[in-house]
């Protein structure tokens, strides 16, 4: 159970935490990868389409051939209905952007479908999607604000327990784009963050610090979400280590939970209240 934390203070560009209770849980590999069914997203709506997604795509049906769990792909919002994403575990939002629903029904089954303890993992642009939607943007943790241009910078582990960060060195350098959000859910478990003294940027934000949180995890509404704002070139999702980051995003969701309760969802709207 991941537990809430609070914003302590920010000193020397180093994000400090109190918790209430302790470190977050960090769950096991899946007993049975081959149990687990995921089904990957890649619909966008008006305005810019990265050329990574079918890279990223590719990337993930190789980790589901290589651990056992199976794939599928959809650009396809009429897909979002309660008999078809009852087939799935984990619904990955491949650098989505903008508006991904054409219905209400499209938006509620997949709030239900969350309710119901299913998995998503958010890549990239997926910070994007449904800017004007209070309970995605929860649910992901945050909405995008804009990137600095696209340099090599250093990324900085907060949490070097988690399966998404395991294995990765102490400062991880990148060439990506630094993504900045706004909207921040106050419950996030941020793993980790870029280093804006490494960022040529001169509009930096400061709220952080030298710092700012660029991979996280939490629990919403009933399903685990685990997000990475990395991953902008094509190239990227060749490399053993970003495929290792992405897999371990992807088993954390995953949990030991291999089934879903429809008896805990009970929404009716995209706009029922927030559980806070």
């Amino acid at each position: 159970m991941i537990e809430k934390i609070t914003l302590a203070a920010i000193s020397l560009g180093t994000l400090l935490f109190t918790m209430d209770k302790p470190v977050p849980e960090k769950a096991a590999a899946p007993a049975d990868w081959k149990g687990v069914h995921v089904l990957v997203y890649t619909k966008n709506g008006k305005g810019y389409v990265h050329d990574n997604i079918a890279a990223a795509s590719a990337c993930i049906r190789q980790l589901g051939k290589q651990n056992g769990f199976s794939v599928d792909t959809s650009s396809n919002p009429a897909d979002f209905t309660e008999a078809n994403l009852k087939k799935y575990n984990v619904l990955f939002f491949n650098n989505t952007n903008n508006d991904v629903f054409d219905t209400d029904a499209q938006k509620v089954a997949f709030m239900r479908f969350v309710q119901a303890g299913g998995g998503f993992v958010g890549l990239h642009s997926a910070s994007g999607t449904e800017r004007n939607w209070p309970w995605f943007k929860r649910l992901l943790g945050a909405t995008f604000l804009r990137h600095a241009k696209h340099q090599k910078f250093k990324e900085i582990i907060i949490d070097a327990q988690h399966p998404s960060t395991t294995g990765l060195p102490p400062v991880w350098e990148r060439d990506d784009e630094c993504y900045y959000v706004k909207e921040m859910n106050p419950d996030l478990h941020v793993l980790l963050v870029h280093d804006l003294s490494s960022v040529d940027d001169k509009d930096k934000p400061e709220f952080f610090g030298a710092t700012f949180p660029s991979v996280w995890c939490h629990e919403f509404d009933g399903g685990r979400q685990w997000y990475t704002s990395l991953g902008h070139d094509s190239a990227t999702y060749r490399e053993p280590v970003f495929q290792k980051h992405l897999l371990g995003g992807l088993q954390w969701v995953v949990g030991k939970a291999t089934t879903l309760n429809y008896k805990k969802a009970r929404a009716v709207s995209p706009s029922d209240a927030l559980p806070y």
